[in-house]
């Protein structure tokens, strides 16, 4: 990908727009693919638990990948160079969510998936322990993914996000309030869900001294 002397988006031409976007596209198919082979792994591991434990600790799971136009802002946003070099600096170009039942299961499974040898563990946040000041919660884990193409082998970072449903629940809902006031959040609403997260929080922890008691 050609470097574009830019400091704002908005100063390309069309043409460069849609070369970057393509460029962009291009480099998109190893992120498809390592996005596969860690949904893979997931399913592996709840069928597992299914099978053994006659328990299935993932609730759902949903994947995505950035789109070209989201890469582009990111990159310029993070003042990175804007091209196949510089997105290689961002780790989180493909994701996946993870919903577990319990807070027990969000570290199990996270325990499972950084422990297999063919990945690598590049980065763990866990805003479940240190919650963000704005009260979100989850677990961030970014692995380095093998993807085994014809005549190579690709190292691919991911982000997991692992958390409960309670903690999807709230982060769903903050994401389209935030959205809706364009990032800036008047004072009292966001009083009001910093309280709603600590809902949340005792409600894992009631569930999770539930499941304890009748799984003990």
């Amino acid at each position: 990908m050609k470097q574009l002397p830019i400091k704002n988006l908005k100063e390309l031409n069309i043409l460069d727009i849609q070369y970057l976007v393509g460029e962009l596209k291009t480099i998109s198919l190893k992120y498809r693919c390592a996005l596969r082979e860690i949904e893979t792994k997931f399913a592996i591991l709840n069928d597992e638990y299914k099978s053994v434990h006659s328990h299935n600790p993932i609730e759902h799971m949903k994947s995505r990948i950035k789109t070209p136009e989201s890469i582009l802002e990111k990159l310029q946003r993070k003042g990175l160079p804007v091209t196949a070099e510089g997105a290689g600096e961002l780790t989180d170009i493909a994701g996946i969510r993870v919903v577990c039942s319990f807070l027990s299961d969000v570290y199990e499974i996270a325990d499972s998936i950084i422990s297999q040898n063919d990945l690598t563990l590049i980065r763990k946040s866990d805003y479940i322990k240190n919650p963000k000041p704005h009260g979100y919660r989850s677990l961030h884990l970014i692995v380095s993914v093998p993807v085994f193409f014809s005549s190579k082998v690709e190292n691919v970072p991911v982000e997991i996000q692992l958390r409960t449903v309670s903690m999807d629940t709230w982060a769903s809902l903050e994401h389209k309030l935030r959205y809706k006031y364009n990032g800036e959040m008047p004072d009292d609403i966001s009083d009001m869900l910093l309280s709603c997260a600590d809902i949340t929080s005792n409600l894992d922890d009631k569930m999770m001294s539930a499941h304890d008691r009748l799984f003990a």
